[in-house]
């Protein structure tokens, strides 16, 4: 009988501290991934001077992955899709598309409330543009 409460006690032991371990790894990643959005930069690019096609990017800063497909015709973006977008509670920050279209600049407000994802769909967008040249 005690050795089954010495094997019960370790047994919870080991998961207080592989939970403690986790908390601490998803705390640490949080904290570099906020500390990161801070400092990324979405570089300009210049519509016009984009060639006709379809290029994809994508981008993933934690805990946000987009997957965007981008659609650039008569040099303008004329359509972009999101393939993917795990955002948590970001969804709304997808409208920001429509912006960058009907501004033709990646130089636009994120969206309130839905920052960190805004900030992602639009570095996923910058990547496919920049992988075209």
């Amino acid at each position: 009988m005690k050795k089954k409460k010495l094997i019960l006690r370790w047994f919870f032991v080991s998961m207080a501290i592989l939970v403690l371990i986790g908390v601490s790894v998803i705390g640490y990643l949080s904290w570099n991934s906020k500390n990161e959005l801070k400092h990324l930069t979405i570089s300009p690019i210049d519509f016009t001077q984009l060639d006709d096609g379809g290029y994809s990017g994508s981008y993933t800063l934690f805990p946000v992955s987009v997957d965007v497909t981008v659609t650039v015709f008569d040099q303008r973006v004329t359509a972009i899709n999101i393939l993917n977008h795990f955002n948590g509670r970001g969804k709304p920050a997808e409208v920001i598309i429509d912006k960058i279209i009907a501004d033709q600049t990646l130089q636009v407000d994120t969206i309130s409330n839905a920052t960190y994802s805004s900030k992602v769909i639009l570095k996923a967008v910058e990547q496919a543009l920049i992988n075209e040249h």
